[in-house]
């Protein structure tokens, strides 16, 4: 049987580095074993017979849920600009971007 592969506390401080946060020895130690037990569950998963499962992208069968696009007629101005902060002769106005 394969050797199980384990994080080591090593790992741990490496992953603590690249998420920038520090950890004490305790909870590199707690951390440590929390991932390895996330992998065992991993493994557990991985011993399920997936043959006989179509592979799929989503777990409903939903195939398209946008409505069709019918054109219809344009929001009026003046219903668009109705709630805008800021407006001057019928356009929004913005903050200037430099």
């Amino acid at each position: 049987m394969e050797e199980l592969k384990r994080i080591s506390p090593e790992k741990t401080s490496y992953l603590a580095w690249l998420a920038k946060i520090e950890l004490t020895e305790e909870e590199k130690k707690l951390f440590t074993e929390q991932l390895n037990r996330i992998l065992e569950f991993f493994r557990e998963i991985d011993k399920i017979d997936t043959s006989n499962v179509p592979p799929t992208y989503h777990v409903l069968p939903i195939s398209n849920v946008f409505r069709e696009d019918e054109p219809e007629p344009p929001l009026p101005q003046e219903e668009a600009l109705k709630n805008a902060p800021r407006k001057k002769d019928g356009f929004f106005i913005a903050p200037k971007i430099v």
